[in-house]
Parts: structure tokens; sequence; C-alpha cells
């Protein structure tokens, strides 16, 4: 970091989550590095963020813990009302001169959460992901010797277990699918 920077330590836990309110995140722990650097036009945020956040998983909705580690840069600049020029410049009026980055932060955390938000193999709830695969498959005989930990992210509907006349180039393809 620069030595002309102003730097910003905040730890970010439960209650902030709570307090922001925001879709995405309700719990987690998080450090933020925030680093100011004045310019002669505008002002330099570096934001450093890095932690675990708990997000409901996709399968069995017990929480999720997900590490964050990510970096941000945003300018924000002075004039005459609030707005924005871009993705990473922020103005702020400058008979106000001040900015609250709290949203700012948990954005940069939301945006740094993958799409995808499964526990490892074999750490959902048994009870959840039984009943779902028992649901899924439609038949209790199937899922006994099956675990829904090792199955693909492909639902079988009625309508595809149908035996329909195929083209034979897709049996080369199932092959592949097979093979995984």
């Amino acid at each position: 970091m620069n030595a002309d920077a102003e730097t910003h330590e905040f730890l970010l836990d439960n209650l902030f989550f709570a307090n922001i309110d925001g879709p995405e995140v309700q719990k987690g722990k998080l450090k933020v590095v925030l680093s100011v650097k004045k310019t002669s036009r505008a002002f330099d945020l570096d934001f450093q963020i890095e932690g675990i956040v708990f997000v409901p998983c996709d399968r069995c909705l017990d929480d999720v813990e997900l590490p964050i580690n990510t970096s941000e840069k945003l300018v924000v600049k002075l004039g005459r009302e609030h707005g924005s020029e871009g993705d990473n410049i922020i103005i702020v009026p400058e008979d106000e001169g001040d900015i609250n980055v709290a949203w700012l932060i948990y954005e940069f955390i939301a945006l740094a959460i993958p799409m995808k938000h499964v526990h490892a193999p074999g750490k959902c709830n048994k009870g959840v992901t039984g009943k779902l695969s028992k649901h899924l498959r439609g038949s209790a005989d199937e899922d006994k010797d099956e675990d829904m930990d090792d199955m693909s992210d492909e639902v079988i509907t009625d309508d595809e277990e149908t035996e329909a006349p195929t083209d034979p180039r897709w049996n080369e393809l199932k092959k592949i699918l097979d093979n995984n």
C-alpha cells in the first residue's frame, strides 16, 4: 500500500449483515482493509475483503460456508450532486463530502459469491437429500443404492424417460455422460 494512503480496517460479522438486510448474505465473518488515497481530482479507494460467508445450500437448504477473497477499486469524485460515471466512479456532493461504504462492501461480497452454493459431496443434510432424491427418481427402489451427492445436476422428467426414436449420433454423446 502507498505511504500516502490512509488505511481503515473493518471486521464484519452477523450483526453487519443483519443491519444491511441484503438478500444474498445473512451471515459471515470477514475482514475488510480499505485504503484511501487522495489524488488531485478524486479519492482512490482500494478494498481488500477476506473471510467466509454462510449462504443456503442450493440442494439441502442448510448453511454452507463459502470463502471470500476479493479486491475491488473505486474512485470517488466531488461534484454538485450524487451520481456515477461508469461502474467504478462515484460522484459525491462537494457540500456533503462523505460516503457510506457499507452497502458498497456488501455488494462486493455478494458479487464474490459463486453462483452455485452446494456442500462438498456427502455433507448435505441426508434427510432433505433423501426426500429430494425420492421425488426426483419417482421410485423408492432406485434411491436405495444411490446417494444424492453423486447425482448430476440434471433432473429427469417423465417426458424424457419415454422411449422415442433418437438420432444415432446422440448415442455416442451419451457414452461420454455414462463415463462420468
